[in-house]
């Protein structure tokens, strides 16, 4: 991560104002658009919030679906969150940034920069909101808060962009269950709602 870099967050107080909860929280469009109040957002030093509790960095948490068949991959050596490296994940995203300020929704300007720097998806694809992700009982956890969306591929074309991701492929939502253990925790909560 560069030394400067700024990342999107909420105050963790205006979390608890809105209704605060752990684990999964599944799609509400009236609880999302409080949550996600721009006044709220404030970009803020990601050296710094990584280990604040008091801010939380808001993440776009994007799984890539064809039919009953989930994206997957292994977190590589290589990624920039030490804390999950060699887990295995359903989800693509990261940090939104300071350069995606200008944009009327800076949250989905990152989250679509996030996505086309990860992976490269060659497949029309529709999208609808899955839901938050708070774990606060881990130290990655209590610093972040995931934005869950889905998008539906009308066919598995989807190719890695990062080194820091391994292993992928698509595979039926059972079998990714059945290995739940495997996966880092957002990824957990996240493979039941689908």
């Amino acid at each position: 991560m560069p030394p400067d870099e700024r990342v999107l967050c909420i105050p963790a107080a205006h979390l608890r104002a809105v209704g605060e909860f752990t684990d999964f929280r599944p799609a509400d469009e009236a609880f999302r658009a409080a949550l996600l109040d721009p006044t709220a957002f404030s970009y803020q030093p990601r050296s710094t919030c990584e280990t604040d509790p008091t801010f939380l960095q808001l993440i776009p948490y994007v799984v890539l679906t064809c039919g009953d068949r989930v994206f997957h991959y292994r977190r590589g050596g290589s990624g920039t969150e030490a804390r999950l490296r060699s887990k295995r994940s359903v989800g693509i995203g990261g940090h939104i940034n300071d350069i995606d300020a200008g944009a009327a929704d800076p949250f989905r300007a990152g989250m679509l920069r996030e996505l086309a720097e990860e992976v490269d998806v060659v497949a029309a694809s529709t999208e609808h909101f899955l839901g938050f992700l708070f774990d606060p009982g881990t130290p990655v956890g209590e610093v972040h808060l995931g934005v869950g969306s889905c998008r539906e591929l009308d066919r598995p074309a989807v190719t890695p962009r990062e080194a820091g991701i391994a292993e992928c492929g698509f595979a039926p939502v059972a079998e990714l269950l059945a290995d739940r253990d495997q996966f880092e925790t957002w990824s957990q909560l996240v493979l039941p709602a689908l």
